[in-house]
């Protein structure tokens, strides 16, 4: 069983090809469950017969299922996936790195076709049930991930405590065990300097930022994942709602930022965006890094009609195809680092020109 749709098509759909509120500044949002079986040990300590109890309880549990949308998800386990779907998967923010590295038989995904709602099996916890969506939609994910959760708890018995709430692999993740994040673009904040301010004060607030992949990555592109860092003593709905006012906060600076950029320095930043266009659509090599950043510089020209013919969706698509695992499942072979650099080129030329 597996499904293919996630590991051929070249962008994941909630990402990409939908709009969703506020998306000139919110990409997604992502709401995630941890979970845990009682009496089964956490994932870094499972060997392969407690692994494979644990994942044949949950495909159990997932067959048993009467809910519409965790029936609709099909199960990969990663010993049938090769190194490179699995690297396409963690471009895609269907799995971790740490997820990606494992070829155990004991590990996998449950993912529905769009990958909007998914289940990483024998992570850092048994089961992490995860909803993404386009734009500001943190109490729609939630939605969606409880069904799922009360769903698999009528047929999996999962630690939990009665002071603690439900216990996990990590410490900080005790209580909800849930992590909420939104994906932001943010070039004006950062262009002008003013992220270590606006951070450093979200930080107050119990919320953290992280990189493009989470924990450990790197900010590129001015993309930029603002999440929970409190999961013990809140409701699932404070956090959520927490977190949408701190993300609203954001969003009005941004585009305040925007509005002075496109006063004080018009001509400076079309130049900007202009200069970024050009080098896309004329490079003939181009790294991942660099790429992501001009990007931001176009999609921002995009979002305040510097450019006009280019859909903000085709640079969303474009976010994950240049990544190294989406340019060779394309190309059909294994490149290396230059020739990664060549075909993401010629990816990106063909998307933008064809955007027009």
């Amino acid at each position: 069983m597996g499904n293919m749709d996630l590991l051929n098509s070249h962008y994941v759909r909630w990402m990409a090809a939908q709009e969703g509120p506020e998306s000139d500044i919110v990409i997604s949002s992502r709401v995630r469950l941890a979970r845990n079986l009682r009496l089964i040990p956490f994932p870094h300590l499972l060997d392969n017969k407690n692994g494979q109890k644990c994942l044949d309880n949950i495909k159990q549990a997932w067959q048993k299922s009467t809910d519409t949308e965790l029936k609709g998800m099909d199960l990969i386990t990663f010993n049938q996936t090769p190194a490179l779907d699995r690297q396409i998967l963690l471009e895609k923010h269907l799995i971790s790195p740490q997820h990606a590295g494992s070829d155990d038989a004991f590990r996998g995904l449950l993912a529905n076709k769009d990958g909007s709602l998914a289940i990483m099996i024998n992570e850092e916890d048994h089961l992490r049930i995860q909803c993404f969506l386009p734009g500001l939609q943190m109490a729609e994910c939630l939605r969606h991930a409880q069904v799922i959760d009360d769903d698999l708890e009528h047929n999996l018995n999962f630690a939990f405590d009665e002071q603690r709430g439900y216990l996990t692999s990590c410490p900080t993740n005790v209580g909800t065990g849930m992590r909420a994040s939104v994906m932001l673009h943010l070039p004006a904040i950062t262009i002008t300097g003013q992220t270590k301010r606006i951070f450093e004060n979200i930080n107050h607030f119990g919320m953290t930022v992280r990189g493009l992949y989470g924990e450990g990555t790197e900010v590129i592109g001015n993309l930029y994942q603002v999440s929970n860092q409190i999961t013990l003593g809140q409701s699932e709905e404070d956090i959520i709602n927490n977190l949408t006012i701190i993300t609203a906060q954001i969003i009005d600076q941004e585009r305040l930022v925007r509005e002075s950029l496109q006063k004080k320095m018009k001509y400076q930043l079309e130049d900007r965006v202009g200069r970024a266009y050009g080098i896309l659509t004329n490079s003939r090599v181009i790294t991942s890094n660099e790429a992501l950043s001009l990007l931001s510089e176009v999609r921002l020209g995009v979002d305040m009609g510097i450019i006009k013919d280019i859909k903000p969706f085709a640079i969303n698509e474009l976010i994950v195809a240049l990544r190294p695992a989406h340019l060779q499942k394309k190309a059909g072979k294994e490149m290396d680092a230059f020739n990664r650099d060549i075909k993401r080129a010629s990816v990106i030329q063909e998307k933008l020109l064809s955007s027009l």
